[in-house]
């Protein structure tokens, strides 16, 4: 049996604090999950509690949060949207991630196991994913909706999910539009779990089919009979429980196994680093940028075609030789015992005649200009000084900015 049940809470998509539920194992943890409730549920429904607490009693740890504005959870749910929801389950992978270890199974019921896939997508630590009756695409929601429900600003409309009125905003309805999830189950590279009742009234049967046909394998569905959307029977979410426990270890021993390999040793240099960029659903040119556990967006600004949903590409640049200098600086001064107090370095790029630039080989054409201004804070006489702006010259970003690189691109 699980040796607790310990109430957590971490920072949710609205800057809110969201409340979760850890069920941990009575031994060390074989791997850690995350349970994604459904549209009408919370951490604490029968499926939610009964599902988590068989994975611990199977080694994994499992964490079942409210969404933002549900349950115990602040936030206005009103407010809330399906993006939201699968921010939530980051966030959620984050605070795992920090406090114990990233996340390799998610879990997600209804609208739930839709938001999971689109999150899946985005978490390169998730080994397995298990849908329970959910919808192929968050768009299947609308089918639910009520016009004509008030709300404050009059945008407002009614949905109502399994007999269960929920008010949520009408940019609720242009969210899910913006979601079709058909070429992320086909890209999603990661083993799928597929639930459905065949007498499911609030999702159709018919969702899992579309869910199953659009993912590659390794994938499974599993029928369950009798069962009703909501997994109200005991007998029902103990065996779902039971078949993720013993499908989830297959998947869970393949990633231990080779995460206990020898890592390869990079092929010169200190580090190599991992970072994974692919287009998102959203702008023109928007993307998803994955750094290790670290999740953010990049785009161009809009005078450029972009919707400057994030940093453009020469920021994110700027952004990595500015941290480096900063760190390095940091690094010295604490070597060296020098009363540092504080560092901030400010980079803008541009486009410049190579003509105008007095010390560079290149003579013609264009060369790219970085300006780096260092502001350093502390009791530091002039010679400290001057040793610190000589030593951003020497961070690793900015010499390999200075050295020659080989960029090797191959197809996979």
């Amino acid at each position: 049996m699980p040796s607790s049940t310990p109430r957590v809470s971490f920072e949710g998509s609205q800057g809110v604090a969201l409340t979760a539920k850890l069920e941990m194992p009575d031994g060390p943890p074989k791997a850690y999950a995350i349970f994604a409730h459904c549209f009408s549920c919370s951490k604490d429904s029968r499926a939610a509690t009964k599902i988590s607490r068989a994975l611990a009693e199977n080694g994994i740890a499992t964490l079942r949060f409210d969404f933002t504005g549900l349950g115990e959870s602040e936030g206005e749910f009103g407010r809330s949207n399906f993006s939201s929801n699968v921010e939530d389950i980051v966030a959620a992978t984050t605070y795992l991630s920090r406090s114990h270890q990233a996340p390799k199974l998610l879990i997600g019921h209804s609208f739930g196991g839709t938001a999971v896939i689109a999150a899946a997508a985005r978490l390169p630590s998730v080994a397995g994913v298990v849908t329970i009756g959910a919808p192929a695409n968050p768009s299947h929601v609308a089918h639910n909706v009520e016009r004509g429900g008030d709300s404050d600003d009059g945008e407002g409309f009614d949905v109502t999910i399994a007999g269960r009125k929920f008010h949520v905003a009408q940019s609720f309805l242009s969210d899910i539009a913006d979601h079709p999830l058909d070429k992320t189950l086909a890209s999603l590279r990661k083993a799928l779990l597929i639930f459905h009742a065949p007498l499911d009234e609030t999702v159709s049967i018919d969702e899992a089919t579309g869910i199953f046909i659009a993912a590659k394998h390794p994938k499974s569905f599993v029928s369950l009979a009798d069962a009703n959307h909501l997994l109200t029977s005991a007998a029902d979410a103990g065996y779902v429980a039971a078949v993720i426990a013993a499908w989830a270890t297959r998947y869970l021993d393949q990633t231990a196994e080779k995460s206990t390999a020898a890592p390869a040793k990079p092929s010169g240099g200190e580090h190599r680093e991992h970072v994974v960029v692919e287009e998102a659903s959203g702008g023109r040119y928007e993307q998803d940028v994955r750094m290790g556990h670290h999740v953010m967006k990049a785009d161009e600004p809009e005078e450029f075609g972009g919707g400057d949903a994030g940093p453009s590409p020469y920021e994110f640049l700027l952004a990595g030789l500015g941290a480096c200098t900063s760190m390095t600086l940091r690094m010295y001064a604490e070597r060296k015992s020098w009363p540092l107090k504080h560092v901030t370095v400010r980079l803008s790029h541009e486009k410049i005649h190579a003509e105008d630039c007095r010390t560079c080989e290149t003579k013609t054409g264009m060369i790219d200009r970085i300006e780096r201004l260092i502001s350093i804070e502390g009791d530091l006489d002039e010679t400290q000084h001057a040793r610190l702006l000589e030593i951003a010259d020497k961070c690793p970003v900015h010499r390999t900015l200075q050295s020659e690189i080989l960029i090797e691109t191959r197809a996979v």
